[in-house]
């Protein structure tokens, strides 16, 4: 048997040709990275080269289901995330999955050149909810920028004075059919 130590198999990699790189890997410059082609509605993007991609984490009123009425603040949440990110390049980060149930990426998305998470934005600026059905890793961030938004009364919280403690979107989307309902569920 043979016996093989480091320093030979350095010698041996040197004399081979290593793929190793000579100099230090570059950072992709951001015109190389995909942009926001469109707008679906608040919570979702198509992205060049990766297609639909729903944000992670993030809840806005709907404005596009078939089955639905367009809900309350829907038509402002959309527009919000198009005056953000329509054009934009972007990042993508992906947490535990990577497709939904409808075959959409599943990603944080960081506009560029200043690197703004859109997820978070949104439910910061109070365009939407913190979506906790499912686990992810920014949760508690989330939940954290949605009660500051509702404090501070900005976007869908803007007009509303008492606290709100539904748990999930499901059990918020009576709210948010129409603007009556809305004023139902959050008196002035």
């Amino acid at each position: 048997m043979v016996r093989v130590t480091p320093i030979l198999l350095l010698v041996f990699a040197v004399a081979c040709g290593s793929d190793l790189p000579s100099e230090p890997t570059q950072i992709e410059p951001a015109q190389s990275l995909p942009a926001v082609t469109r707008v679906i509605d608040g919570d979702t993007v198509v992205v060049e080269g990766v297609g639909t991609v729903r944000l992670i984490g993030v809840d806005t009123p709907e404005t596009v289901d078939p089955r639905r009425p367009v809900q309350y603040f829907g038509k402002e949440a959309s527009e919000f995330t198009r005056q953000l990110a329509a054009g934009k390049r972007v990042r993508l980060e992906f947490d535990q999955d990577r497709m939904d149930r409808y075959g959409r990426t599943l990603a944080y998305v960081y506009l560029q050149p200043d690197n703004l998470l859109l997820n978070a934005e949104i439910i910061r600026q109070g365009y939407g909810f913190a979506y906790t059905r499912f686990p992810f890793r920014m949760m508690e961030q989330f939940r954290m920028f949605e009660q500051e938004a509702r404090v501070a009364g900005r976007g869908l919280w803007a007009a509303r004075q008492v606290g709100f403690h539904a748990s999930h979107w499901a059990s918020r989307q009576a709210c948010f059919k129409d603007e009556s309902s809305y004023h139902r569920c959050y008196p002035t």
